[in-house]
């Protein structure tokens, strides 16, 4: 089996958070405790999907700052919040907060673009400056300047009995170096480089430029691959510069027969949309690796992109069941983190 040119550095996970609409305690309290069970399995990071009127956790943060009390270690992430909803000063703030109940764990990950179905969305969200709001890049570059300190007022001071401050707070020094930008496109991963953030990749990048018959489908990995040097290429840190993976990833090590033929069936009706770019934007999937820690293990290390980074969020399927949570993390942290060179690091 070859070798990566970056051995494996940190492993994390990466989960949607589904619920019951009846019962939405239960999926929220579910969470938790992989976030938890995740720890115990000595992950180095465990993040958040972000999903607005949908039956996913809609308030990452929120869900983050209850696993800050019932975690010491873990690093606790979002990928991604996007900021189309997000009121960039007072996310700072939110940020900020858990950040420091956290003891310093927090990596937010965030993303630019119009809210989803902000057709059907506008007039509840920005019923007054909805036709004047800014979804681009601007908008990360003002959570990067609340949370990195630069002033949101000018005023501070003594008034009457309270103090006022200029900047966000609280202040947590060292929140501003673990910004991630989510990224599919070379121009965000040129972006983010630029603005010193981290690079959060997935299983999705668009598959830009001309179409080429002749030259045969995009490959995912290659595009994946010009990201993330052009991210590095743009950014201060430039080689050292950080980089998480976000693939789908299942193992089936310690699976039942009922369980790898779920997954098996899951990843099967997910591969038509791997062969060719998918609508307008020209998305690309990545397919979806289901088999042993092994088979998974020579797939990866095969792969062009994952040979660039140390650190990876394997991304937990939509809609299985908490007991299959419990079987790819055991199988994640025990069998496939150390086929990859991982070792745990202390409980």
């Amino acid at each position: 089996m070859p070798s990566t040119s970056r051995p494996l550095r940190k492993l994390g996970f990466l989960t949607i958070g589904l619920f019951d609409e009846a019962d939405p305690r239960g999926g929220h309290e579910s969470t938790l405790e992989i976030i938890e069970l995740g720890e115990r399995l000595g992950f180095d990071s465990a993040w958040v999907r972000h999903r607005h009127l949908q039956y996913g956790i809609s308030s990452p943060v929120a869900v983050l700052a209850a696993a800050s009390q019932r975690t010491s270690r873990i690093e606790l992430g979002t990928a991604v919040i996007p900021l189309g909803w997000e009121n960039p000063l007072r996310l700072a703030e939110d940020l900020a907060t858990v950040d420091v109940l956290s003891g310093g764990r927090l990596n937010p990950g965030v993303s630019v673009g119009p809210p989803m179905h902000y057709d059907r969305v506008r007039e509840a969200l920005y019923a007054d400056t909805a036709d004047v709001e800014d979804f681009g890049y601007e908008r990360v570059r003002r959570l990067l300047d609340f949370v990195r300190g630069e002033p949101a007022s000018d005023f501070s001071g003594t008034e009457g009995f309270e103090v006022f401050s200029d900047r966000v707070q609280p202040h947590s020094p060292g929140l501003g170096s673990r910004m991630w930008y989510g990224g599919g496109s070379l121009r965000s991963a040129r972006w983010a480089g630029e603005h010193g953030m981290n690079l959060l990749t997935s299983s999705v990048v668009k598959a830009e430029g001309p179409e080429d018959a002749a030259a045969g489908p995009p490959d995912f990995a290659e595009i994946q691959l010009s990201h993330i040097r052009a991210f590095r290429a743009h950014h201060p840190d430039g080689d050292d510069a950080r980089v998480s993976q976000g693939l789908v990833v299942i193992p089936t090590d310690s699976a039942t027969p009922a369980q790898r033929a779920k997954y098996e069936e899951y990843a099967a009706q997910r591969t038509p949309r791997t062969t060719a770019p998918q609508g307008p934007a020209r998305l690309l999937f990545a397919p979806d690796l289901v088999g042993t820690s092994a088979e998974i293990a020579e797939r990866l290390h095969a792969h062009a992109a994952f040979r660039e980074v140390d650190e990876v969020a394997f991304a937990l399927p939509f809609t299985f069941e908490h007991e299959d949570y419990v079987q790819i993390l055991t199988d994640l942290a025990t069998r496939l983190g150390p086929a990859l060179g991982r070792h745990s690091p202390p409980a």
